[in-house]
């Protein structure tokens, strides 16, 4: 069999076929598509599309059948609202799981209004039990964890600075236009809700009494949010994914 590997794919396959963008594989076993793939090194979560012969298949789809396989990543935005052969279950809006080894991440992604599952020291199958029950898509940077047959959206996270890792996950899913900044808890993922400054004064600090009257509370965890010196760098932050764009699919 022939195994094309396109877009940004061959980067991820393990050594010592990386960077190849095609690939001999003898079939000694009997294995669908999906594990074939995934023996090469690359998570299902990080495959678009699959052809066999020119005609497009399934992850189950039996690797005997296919004298040639083109694997192609996913191209940007990506829609997960929409059922496909590989993934016929859709899901029902755009909301995240986060790994620890993305932790910081999950407060950007808050921080952008976005709807973001993170526990410190969560256990890999808790992480995907949670994914699964409510939804959401699983970003890490953890080959291994992507590929738990359990998991359908996932996205193996490839920039190092949180920063980046934003721009990458809202350019990745097309999510500039629904970014709503300081909507959610960086703290808890709890919404936030404008609070009269009278309700709160008791916990504010002195100066912050003095020289500001807005106030947001998350309705979870109670946590006061006002508009200091670090909003502007914030928003600077959110407006670096309205322009920057990260060629995901090469």
């Amino acid at each position: 069999m022939i195994i094309n590997f396109w877009g940004n794919l061959p980067a991820l396959l393990r050594y010592p076929f990386r960077g190849l963008h095609r690939v001999e594989y003898e079939l000694s076993r009997q294995a669908s598509v999906k594990d074939i793939v995934e023996s090469f090194g690359i998570p299902h979560t990080e495959v678009g599309r699959l052809t066999s012969n020119g005609r497009d298949i399934s992850f189950s789809w039996p690797g005997a059948g296919a004298d040639s396989l083109d694997v192609y990543p996913f191209c940007p935005p990506v829609d997960v609202l929409t059922p496909t052969l590989l993934r016929p279950e859709s899901l029902a809006g755009i909301t995240f799981a986060v790994d620890v080894n993305v932790g910081k991440l999950a407060s950007l992604l808050r921080l952008a209004g976005f709807d973001t599952f993170y526990q410190n020291y969560i256990a890999d199958p808790a992480l995907i039990e949670v994914a699964g029950r409510e939804q959401r898509i699983v970003l890490s940077r953890d080959k291994g964890l992507l590929k738990r047959k359990e998991l359908v959206f996932g996205y193996l996270v490839r920039e190092i600075y949180p920063e980046k890792q934003l721009t990458e996950v809202v350019h990745l899913f097309g999510l500039k236009e629904l970014m709503q900044p300081f909507s959610r808890c960086m703290r808890c993922n709890g919404l936030l809700q404008v609070v009269a400054k009278e309700q709160i004064s008791d916990r504010l600090e002195p100066l912050t009494k003095k020289y500001y009257n807005f106030f947001q509370q998350c309705r979870h965890c109670r946590q006061i949010y006002w508009p200091g010196s670090h909003r502007d760098k914030l928003l600077s932050l959110l407006s670096k994914c309205h322009t920057q764009n990260l060629d995901t699919a090469q």
